[in-house]
């Protein structure tokens, strides 16, 4: 994902920055992990797992 993109994208629910973990983006303030599959995020709340379920 190029930088530029990257650094547009925001957490849907809450608007917040997103951090990076191997295969997700992150919301700290939602304890939301969006996943990213072939450098593609999948933005849509149904989607996200919580923080405490991922590996």
């Amino acid at each position: 994902m190029e930088d530029w993109v990257r650094a547009a994208l925001r957490c849907p629910r809450c608007r917040g920055e997103l951090g990076d973990r191997p295969g997700h983006l992150v919301c700290r303030a939602c304890q939301l992990a969006y996943p990213v599959r072939d450098g593609i995020p999948s933005m849509l709340a149904g989607r996200a797992v919580e923080l405490g379920e991922l590996p």
